[in-house]
């Protein structure tokens, strides 16, 4: 988990034989890391420890994937922010579940209202405008996931999936008010709940808080000391 945290490349640096490959393809700080691994396994003739389908999701490794393209995967790319130019250009490529999902596809999705997978769609920030107009099809659930419809779901909280919430950024304040119903595994992932979580230490899942970029903000904070230590 901690190979996947933007925030803690001073340890993966300082620690490479612990790194997980899988993991780090979709970190976007990592790509310097990611680039050295593709020349050192080209230049000693071996396998590269990448893993091209979570660096097709990776909006920093576009480079990477032009290069490529052979081991781009669809899929993932379609859900990757940084790759609608890649997508426009192979429109036969696009796998419109996972573009449902890509908040820069709005205007791909606008036109193409037929191929939206509407559950998808439900955790797209980008999407409210067409998540509003189209409230039948919402899935609530997933909708629970997504920051910018903080206001449909306190008009709805029946439908609110607070496993979900949990790791929503946006709903702090909904959180904070119903504690009793915190997912604590889900919110040691959430970057916006480090107050609430310095507050219940003894409610951390210190291996999901591995890939919380927030856990690092200060090496003052009770989190980062014990984080720092971690080993998964």
């Amino acid at each position: 988990f901690l190979s996947m945290n933007p925030a803690a490349i001073h340890l993966l640096e300082k620690n490479p034989e612990k790194i997980g490959w899988s993991w780090l393809s979709v970190n976007p700080a990592a790509i310097h890391l990611l680039e050295y691994e593709i020349a050192n396994a080209e230049r000693e003739n071996r396998p590269e420890k990448i893993y091209w389908g979570n660096l097709s999701s990776n909006p920093a490794a576009i480079h990477l994937l032009e290069k490529n393209p052979e081991n781009i995967n669809w899929g993932n790319l379609s859900e990757n922010p940084a790759a609608i130019h890649l997508l426009e250009k192979n429109p036969e490529n696009i796998r419109w579940y996972y573009l449902s999902m890509n908040p820069a596809a709005i205007h791909l999705l606008e036109k193409n209202q037929e191929k939206i997978r509407w559950e998808n769609l439900s955790t797209n920030p980008a999407a409210i405008h067409l998540l509003e107009k189209n409230q039948e099809k919402i899935y609530w659930a997933w909708l629970s996931d997504n920051p910018s419809a903080i206001h449909l779901l306190e008009k709805n909280p029946e439908k609110i999936d607070w496993e979900i919430l949990s790791s929503n950024p946006a709903a702090i304040h909904l959180l904070e008010k119903n504690q009793e119903k915190i997912d604590w595994d889900e919110l040691s992932n959430n970057p916006a709940a480090i107050d609430l979580l310095e507050k219940n230490p003894e409610k951390i899942d210190w291996s999901i808080l591995s890939s919380n970029p927030a856990a690092f903000k200060s090496s003052g904070d009770k989190i980062y000391d014990n984080l720092k230590d971690f080993s998964y």
